[in-house]
């Protein structure tokens, strides 16, 4: 299947890209999207939150009275978790939170993010994206070239520039990064995915069976 590429300015070019059917053209699969989402933001989480137990908060060492005799409920610590100063009961204590998923889900995850943007007409496909300069007006100069200035975009590269990495910094909802980086929610995450044409043929032999 072919598809239309265009130029930095907006401005469709005669040249034609022929995209993988079996990367860009599935039935998206709405299942592996989540469990590869799903995954991504787990993987995320510190897992770091933690709280004392009795045996860990201080004080409480001696038997607060003797068993038997006093008239009152019997008790073995000052820090037992009913007890002011007393430790959690079943607190969170460090885990990691990250979910194994296969390979294939992975791919087929972002192989149907692609397919999607494609049939909504979210994608689009730069021949030659090249910035010379590292000033943040030459970037948005191309976005407003596709009328994307209000709009969250993802621009992914096969191999970006230092000046395209600069240029990119300070524009709000624009997320630039390397083609072979970009994780599932990366391509889900937009409302406009940009690809250089580099980065779809990366994809064209990286995501196919």
């Amino acid at each position: 299947m072919e598809y239309k590429l265009y130029n930095i300015k907006g401005n469709e070019t005669s040249n034609k890209l022929k995209l993988n059917k079996e990367v860009f053209g599935i039935e998206p699969n709405s299942h592996c999207v989540y469990l590869a989402l799903k995954s991504e933001l787990a993987s995320m989480r510190q897992g770091t939150s933690s709280s004392k137990t009795r045996a860990e908060v201080s004080g409480g060492g001696a038997k607060p009275w003797r068993q038997k005799g006093t008239g009152r409920a019997r008790v073995g610590s000052t820090r037992n978790p009913s007890r002011v100063h007393g430790g959690v009961a079943f607190g969170p204590k460090p885990r990691k939170y990250s979910l194994k998923i296969n390979k294939k889900v992975k791919k087929l995850a972002k192989k149907s993010v692609l397919s999607q943007k494609l049939i909504d007409k979210k994608l689009i496909i730069i021949d030659d994206f090249d910035i010379s300069s590292f000033k943040t007006k030459e970037f948005s100069n191309v976005l407003h070239g596709f009328d994307l200035l209000d709009k969250k975009t993802t621009v992914l590269i096969n191999e970006p520039t230092d000046n395209m990495i600069l240029g990119s910094q300070n524009l709000k909802n624009v997320y630039l990064s390397k083609a072979s980086y970009a994780s599932a929610g990366d391509l889900l995450d937009c409302e406009v995915l940009i690809l250089d044409k580099n980065a779809a043929e990366y994809y064209n032999d990286s995501l196919k069976k």
